[in-house]
């Protein structure tokens, strides 16, 4: 989904800014007690019409006189498995390197899914920095419905890779077939046959591949007041979509792709969608052994549920990767600290998710965030040889 906030402008009230320690803790709430009429009330919140409030303007704030803590820094340094190509100047990159300086990012992977001319000026802007970005590139799906499409979409991932591609992705497939924004190849899904070469190339390349299947469960699920995550899920939802494979039939397909290709790396991001359900996640993860999870643009999907959600961390803290996938803003990572070293309870940050639900901390121990934030990363990077054609 494409929910990211892209360099958002965040004011001197953003998380995190003005703290000078790394971890400072109050016992404050969130309410900033707005008075009806103020200007910094939204339209339709007024008190006098709390009958008449839009969903969508739904603001809520935790009114728990709770421990807050901001985080400036990680704990331990940081490699950012998913990320994209936000920065767009050179000016822009500085910046960017900055932020990752300060918050504790070493660095950082950017999602190119690109290939041809668009990948090589992305490479060009950000070559630079070799140490603190690494590129990796899409598919080609231009010739798709050809028969030669094996071979030249196996030629342009090569020539992507002798131009500085260290892996591939992200690849999408929401239930309609994997595409890009050029091309829809609808109906071509990642276990396809005529993605076999690719894969294949990718694993004897040393090249993971980092795959987006399905979306959040919500967007399938009735647009009604049942739906749990209704604010978003009518804005990006699936379930009026016809033809299209279901979220349970998106893992399927996502675990025949990994099954058929053992020797490739395959990286399921945002959790693989199963932020709901875990468990599901687990037993996938354990079936597949050249299978990790990123948890880019979901830490907040799994914060509601923290007990749950850093069990799981613990269980399978060798096979999940730290990503973030929002921007690079300081404050953007600010939050994703707060949820896995803290144990903060009931606090909103619809600034960075626009949910309605709250978020809680996991307090993950310090064994669980090495690995989560780096040690997983650094062995999986290092691990890439390149086999013989």
């Amino acid at each position: 989904m494409k929910r990211r906030l892209f360099l958002r402008s965040v004011g001197a009230t953003g998380l995190g800014l003005g703290v000078t320690s790394t971890r400072a803790m109050t016992y404050i709430s969130d309410s900033h007690g707005m008075q009806a009429g103020s200007p910094d009330v939204p339209d339709g919140m007024q008190q006098d019409s709390a009958e008449k409030i839009l969903l969508k303007d739904y603001r809520p704030k935790s009114l728990y006189k709770v421990p807050v803590t901001e985080i400036v820094k990680a704990k331990f340094p940081i490699i950012d498995m998913h990320s994209h190509a936000y920065a767009k100047t050179s000016e822009e990159i500085t910046q960017w390197l900055r932020n990752m300086d300060e918050v504790g990012v070493e660095k950082t992977i950017i999602l190119t899914g690109a290939t041809g001319k668009e990948f090589d000026d992305i490479c060009r802007k950000y070559s630079q920095h070799p140490k603190r970005f690494e590129l990796w590139c899409g598919f080609d799906y231009t010739s798709h419905d050809q028969s030669d499409f094996g071979y030249r979409a196996v030629r342009e991932l090569e020539r992507c890779h002798q131009a500085g591609a260290r892996g591939v992705g992200e690849l999408h497939d929401k239930g309609k077939g994997l595409g890009s924004d050029k091309v829809d190849p609808f109906g071509m899904h990642p276990d396809d046959a005529r993605m076999d070469g690719l894969f294949e190339r990718c694993g004897q390349l040393g090249m993971p591949v980092n795959i987006h299947v399905a979306d959040p469960i919500w967007m399938y699920e009735k647009m009604d007041n049942t739906n749990d995550g209704l604010m978003n899920a009518f804005k990006w939802r699936l379930d009026n979509q016809p033809n299209i494979v279901g979220h349970s039939g998106m893992i399927d397909i996502l675990e025949r792709t990994v099954g058929k290709h053992p020797a490739t790396i395959f990286i399921a991001c945002h959790f693989a969608n199963l932020d709901y359900d875990l468990a599901r996640l687990g037993q996938v993860l354990e079936r597949h052994r050249n299978l990790y999870a990123d948890i880019a643009a979901r830490y907040a999907e799994t914060a509601p549920i923290p007990r749950f959600a850093s069990n799981f961390y613990a269980k399978y803290k060798d096979r999940l990767l730290y990503g973030t996938d929002m921007g690079f803003e300081k404050p953007m990572y600010h939050i994703t600290f707060r949820i896995l070293e803290t144990l903060d309870e009931h606090f909103y940050e619809t600034e960075q998710f626009d949910y309605h639900w709250s978020l809680n901390g996991f307090g993950l121990p310090d064994e669980v965030l090495q690995k989560v934030y780096r040690t997983n990363a650094e062995k999986l990077l290092l691990s890439r040889t390149t086999q013989p054609a």
